[in-house]
């Protein structure tokens, strides 16, 4: 599995933008403390179909930056997220091979969304930080 660390040194490749972060097209609209950006949902390449949305390097990096040395695990960032009239809490998964936080995609947003692999979605993200 490629889901691990972020990795602070991308390497490009065919079907990623020249950092590594796949839809790096898609700029953040910078709101803070919460991050607001348009980004596609894709289906993961493996043996289950799970759905993400790559959360733009900007604001990954950004978030690693915040959240470094309270995470847990393999570097899983508690979140609260909201796309359309959909609101829930997860958590952001660091993909190793993009560098870019991965958010999940639960099949009952899809649906109460309607969003497809290939459908933008915009996508209000708050990190829960933990507390000291």
């Amino acid at each position: 599995s490629s889901i691990g660390p972020v990795l602070r040194a991308r390497t490009p490749s065919p079907q990623h933008g020249t950092d590594g972060c796949p839809f790096r097209q898609y700029d953040p609209v910078r709101a803070s403390p919460a991050d607001d950006f348009a980004a596609p949902l894709f289906e993961w390449s493996g043996p289950a179909a799970w759905y993400f949305i790559a959360v733009p390097e900007a604001i990954s990096d950004e978030i690693a930056a915040r959240t470094h040395g309270l995470t847990t695990g393999f570097g899983s960032v508690r979140v609260r997220v909201r796309i359309g009239g959909s609101v829930w809490a997860t958590s952001l998964f660091p993909d190793a091979k993009t560098g870019c936080y991965l958010l999940p995609m639960k099949k009952s947003v899809r649906q109460a969304e309607n969003l497809a692999a290939g459908s933008e979605a915009r996508v209000h993200l708050e990190v829960d930080l933990p507390r000291p």
